[in-house]
Formats: structure tokens, C-alpha cells, sequence
């Protein structure tokens, strides 16, 4: 495996800027983090530290008992909270079936990026006067905008009504920020990435994998432009990165020939990678540290995998055991019956104790199939320091090149010889025949292609199909599109709580 300079340099430098967002405010923490900016930022290398720290909140996607992705599965339609019991993490139970409340949401889905982005602010105000080569300068305040962009992004889509903060603030500000016009965060998140894309490399080399590039920006902001319903905009951003359908891009991303092989640990920053979350087992994550935002390891890894599972014969994997979170549901196991994708995208544990080549205990809400994209097998069980189950190394795809190929396809109205020609390389990758396109059927391909991604949810309230797929989940139209922000971020602040919250 290749050593990637930058992904060991986020393990090492992310001790430095950690502070700890399980028991802090967001408005908490510019006054925690006045001290380090005051002595940081003389120099080149302390510059890239503090870059490095505005990375590291990438983690939330895929690190942590609380991370986007199985929070946001659970969500779905086509996974369920799962786990050991009904109290077994509340607020991903109670997001299951939307009885979510601002007392049981996770502080940490507000907090934490709004740590990054107090992070990036700080940088932000430092590089102008850094020692260093005005071109990377000129990188490295792009690569900030950028990572301050999906941050902001995140929040958005999660919360609507959120405060826009873009410089420091001295500690007598903080109460007193208000919710900003989503409009206005919209606004910022694209002036951000417009700012970012001239100065991005368009390639960089191994030593810098997990950096974002111009084509990683654009798709940023393609992204948020399909969100807002900006579909013209949205296709010039995605052509862009997507180049002709089926070949190589410009950025020298190109689809991967085996679907199978995204989902090999050691097959990291590969050719369909866009925008890539980087784990590694060299942190030596513990349980004191797991989740404050020191530990390095992908812990989706191990909260989807079966409860005391054991191999009996070589037709089963042999796989460590896990915690069995988002246990597939039967309508999505149903719809991936078939499908070249079902073997890399669900373990049918189910036909396997059936045939006697496994067994495990049934966590709860099981369902005997489990999302395989992220299950470990006993060889990815590290055997270095700290705790084995923290410690695992699969990297996170926060956007790869089917995804955009199926936004910019859906960009374009689902209509048209360019969409055609999208949705047909997504499908010829897996060696399915062309199917005439319209949204209904890329709709459909993104809820197979991107299974378990933490994408379905977003997808549901994005194109307004959220209550169609979701009520009898107890969704319910015009509140459960967003998040009821944390109770403790309303306390002795002008914060006001979401409608029906």
C-alpha cells in the first residue's frame, strides 16, 4: 500500500487543535482556540497544522459513535437504527423513526462543524501574513474556503436555520449571533467554492492524497448548486468534473472497472475518488479519546458488522464482530436481489446460518442482512496499539464519480443524450443494460449505486419524495426535513429553535 504523507501528517497534527466538542457549545470554542491562534501561524509548517486542523473535522462523516453516515442511514428507508437495544445511542434510534427531539439530537452534528469552521476562520485571518510562497498561500486559503463550504453545507441541509460566522469573534460576540437567511448561507457556501476552484491544483500527487483539488470543489459545488434547485448551474459545475461519460476526465478520474474494488480497504484515493475522508489504524485510538475528535480510525467499520459473529465454514467471511447498527431493510435487500452490487453492498447473514456457515447473535431491529460496503473482515483487525475495534483504516468516499455522473444526469431533467449517456456508464460499469433514462429511473440508480452512503435521506428531501417513502416511518411533511437543533445550543444565546421542535 502506497504511504500517503498527508493522510499520517491528519493523525499527527489533529492532537494539536483538538478540543472537545462532546461537552463544548460551538460558541465555546473561538475562546478555547484564542490561545493556539495566538502563537500558530508563524511559519509554513504551522500554517499547514492548522490547515490540517480544518481537515480533520472530515472525520464526522464516517469516525465516531456519531458520525453522518450511519445517523443518517438510519434515517433512510432503506436501513434501520439497529444496535443492541432501543437505548442503544438515542438519537439515532429516535431519528429512526422521527420521534427525534432537541433534548435526544446529538450535540456533536452542530457542534462539531461549527468547530471546523471556527477552525477555518481562524486560518482564514492568519495566512495573509505567513511566511511562505504566495502560491501556497494561495492554496492553502482555498483549500480552507473549500473545507468551510461543506462544512457550512452539512449544517444547512441538516439544521436550515443556522448562524453564518466567517471571521473570529471575541468572546462577548458569541451569544449574540444570530440565525442567518439560508439564502445568505447558500450564498457564502458558493462564494466560498467559486474563490476556491481557480487556486486548486487539478491533480496532486500520492504524497497529498485527501487534499481537495479544483475538480473535488467543483463537485462541492455542483452538489449544493442541485440542492438549491440550481440545475443549470449545476450541470456546468458536474460536466465539468465528469468529462465524457465512461472515460477518463480531466482531473484523471475515471470509474472504476470493478464495483467491488471501492469498497477494498487498501484501495484508497483510487481513479473514482472525488473527495475522500482518510482513516488510519496509526492514531492508537482508545475509548477515552474515541469521539472528541483525536481518534483516526472508521467507526461505521465497526458498527455494522454482526453481534458475536463466528465463522463455522469457509462459504461464510471471516469477520470480526461488530455492533450491528443499520441493519439492511427487506425492501432494499428486495430491490438489490439480482443486481451485480448485492454481494458488495449486503451480507445475507440470514442464507448464511441458514446453510450452517455462520452464526451471530440478532442485535436489535435485525433483520438478518448487514451493509458489507463497511464490514471488516478479520484481516483489517489492526495489531498495533490502542483498541482494535477504533482502529479501523477504511477510507470514507464523501463524493466519488458514480455520484456525480447520476447529480449531473439529474441536473439535466433526466432527459437528453448526455443524461442517457451517464446514467449508461453507471449501469455498464456493473454490466447492466441501458435502460431509458428519466428521473424516476436515476432516482433509482442512486438508491442502489450509493446504498448505505449516508445519501438516501438528503436524495429524499432533496427532489420533495421524503413523505412519500418516509411517512410510515412517522416522518412527517414540513418538519422532518431538518433536525431539531441541540437544546444546549439554545441556552443563554439568541438562538431560536426550529418550527415544530
Amino acid at each position: 500500500m502506497k504511504t500517503h504523507t498527508f493522510k499520517l501528517v491528519l493523525a499527527a497534527f489533529a492532537v494539536i487543535f483538538t478540543l472537545n466538542s462532546c461537552s463544548e457549545d460551538f460558541l465555546e470554542v473561538p475562546v478555547k482556540g484564542t490561545n493556539l491562534e495566538s502563537n500558530y501561524y508563524r511559519n509554513e509548517t504551522e500554517a499547514f497544522a492548522g490547515l490540517v486542523a480544518v481537515y480533520d473535522v472530515m472525520r464526522k462523516y464516517s469516525g465516531g459513535f456519531e458520525n453522518m453516515v450511519t445517523f443518517f442511514n438510519a434515517g433512510s428507508d432503506d436501513f434501520r437504527a439497529g444496535g443492541g437495544n432501543a437505548s442503544d445511542g438515542i438519537g439515532i434510534q429516535n431519528f429512526d423513526d422521527f420521534k427525534i427531539t432537541p433534548t435526544t439530537m446529538p450535540q456533536s452534528y452542530w457542534s462539531d462543524y461549527y468547530q471546523g469552521i471556527s477552525r477555518a476562520n481562524f486560518l482564514l485571518t492568519k495566512l495573509p501574513d505567513v511566511d511562505m510562497d504566495e502560491s501556497k498561500i494561495a492554496r492553502m486559503t482555498a483549500e480552507t474556503k473549500a473545507l468551510r463550504a461543506l462544512y457550512y453545507f452539512n449544517l444547512v441541509r441538516m439544521f436550515k436555520n443556522i448562524p453564518l460566522i466567517t471571521t473570529p469573534l471575541t468572546s462577548s460576540e458569541f451569544n449574540t449571533v444570530p440565525q442567518a437567511d439560508p439564502a445568505a448561507v447558500f450564498a457564502q457556501i458558493e462564494q466560498d467554492l467559486l474563490e476556491a476552484i481557480p487556486d486548486l491544483p487539478p491533480t496532486i500527487p500520492a504524497e497529498e492524497a485527501g487534499r481537495i483539488t479544483k475538480g473535488g470543489a467543483q463537485a462541492i459545488l455542483g452538489k449544493v448548486f442541485l440542492w438549491e434547485g440550481k440545475n443549470q448551474e449545476a450541470a456546468a459545475q458536474l460536466r465539468e468534473v465528469n468529462g465524457t461519460p465512461g472515460e477518463t476526465n480531466q482531473y484523471g478520474n475515471r470509474l472504476l472497472d470493478s464495483f467491488d474494488a471501492l469498497w477494498e480497504t487498501d484501495n484508497k484515493f483510487n481513479a473514482e475518488s472525488i473527495v475522500e475522508v482518510a482513516h488510519t489504524n496509526a492514531s492508537f485510538s482508545y475509548w477515552e479519546i474515541w469521539g472528541q475528535g483525536q481518534d483516526e480510525g472508521n467507526t461505521i467499520n465497526t458498527m455494522v458488522g454482526p453481534r458475536s459473529y463466528s465463522q463455522l465454514t469457509e462459504a461464510a467471511p471471516d469477520l470480526p464482530s461488530g455492533w450491528s447498527f443499520n441493519p439492511v431493510e427487506p425492501e432494499l435487500y428486495e430491490l438489490l436481489k439480482g443486481d451485480p452490487r448485492f454481494d458488495a453492498t449486503i451480507l445475507d447473514l440470514e442464507a448464511l446460518v441458514a446453510a450452517g456457515a455462520a452464526s451471530y447473535s440478532p442485535g436489535y431491529e435485525d433483520t438478518g442482512y448487514f451493509l458489507n460496503k463497511f464490514i471488516p473482515t478479520r484481516a483489517d483487525v489492526t495489531t498495533g496499539a490502542g483498541e482494535p475495534i477504533l482502529n479501523y483504516r477504511q477510507n470514507f468516499y464523501v463524493i466519488r464519480l458514480a455520484d456525480t455522473y447520476l447529480m449531473e444526469a439529474e441536473a439535466l431533467g433526466g432527459t437528453g443524450a448526455r443524461a442517457q449517456a451517464l446514467l449508461d456508464a453507471v449501469r455498464a460499469r456493473v454490466d447492466l443494460p441501458s435502460v431509458p433514462v428519466s428521473l424516476q429511473a436515476i432516482y433509482r440508480e442512486r438508491r442502489l449505486e450509493l446504498a448505505g452512503e449516508g445519501h438516501r435521506f438528503f436524495d429524499l428531501v432533496r427532489t420533495g419524495r421524503a413523505a412519500e417513502f418516509l411517512s410510515d416511518e412517522g416522518f412527517v411533511a414540513g418538519k422532518h426535513e431538518i433536525l431539531p437543533i441541540p437544546y444546549r445550543e439554545l441556552e443563554n444565546t439568541v438562538i431560536e429553535q426550529n418550527p415544530q421542535y
